[in-house]
């Protein structure tokens, strides 16, 4: 009889600023009923967080989500959703420890919400993607644009995807893995 090995549980963040679809990423790729920490929006949010003119959400992350998808039988991904609102902000450091790499989800029609992501893990040092959601199939700016906007060196992929479909997060997460993978390469080599 063979012995099955585990596969390598690797951590992966899925970050971005509110209500880019950061719980949504999750949800679609995980093999499991993600554990979400959703809470309604009430009106005390009001002003505080804008999730954009044709969004309808009614519900935010005031934890984190959770999920996992095997890639195959060497390796496992634990995905981990932060909140994108700046007064959870401190629970950041304690989702990234361990992490291999992070996506970084942008909505191209608000930049701005995802600048705090963007600096956060350039200043970790942690690898990442940044991953622009095609909300409604279309981008409010080219990935070209959104670079230039972010101010992310050429090192950084910056890929288009659809948080709604599994494997246009999977193709997402594969960039990451790939990108860890470089990063991991390189830091050897020294």
């Amino acid at each position: 009889m063979r012995s099955a090995k585990a596969p390598l549980p690797v951590k992966i963040i899925v970050a971005g600023g509110f209500g880019v679809g950061k719980t949504t990423t999750v949800g679609s790729i995980s093999e499991i009923v993600p554990l979400t920490t959703e809470a309604e929006m009430t009106s005390a949010a009001i002003g505080i967080d804008e999730p954009g003119q044709a969004s309808t959400k009614s519900t935010t992350t005031v934890a984190m989500d959770f999920g996992c998808v095997t890639i195959d039988d060497s390796l496992k991904l634990y995905l981990f959703g932060t909140p994108g609102q700046d007064r959870f902000g401190f629970m950041w450091d304690d989702l990234v420890r361990g992490a291999l790499g992070a996506l970084v989800v942008v909505d191209s029609s608000r930049l701005d919400d995802c600048y705090p992501a963007v600096d956060y893990f350039e200043q970790a040092g942690l690898p990442f993607v940044v991953a622009v959601n095609t909300f409604n199939g279309q981008l409010a700016h080219s990935l070209d644009e959104v670079r230039w906007a972010l101010a992310v060196n050429d090192q950084v992929p910056v890929v288009a995807f659809d948080a709604r479909v599994r494997t246009s997060v999977r193709d997402a997460m594969l960039v990451v893995l790939e990108r860890a993978l470089q990063r991991a390469m390189v830091t050897g080599a020294h």
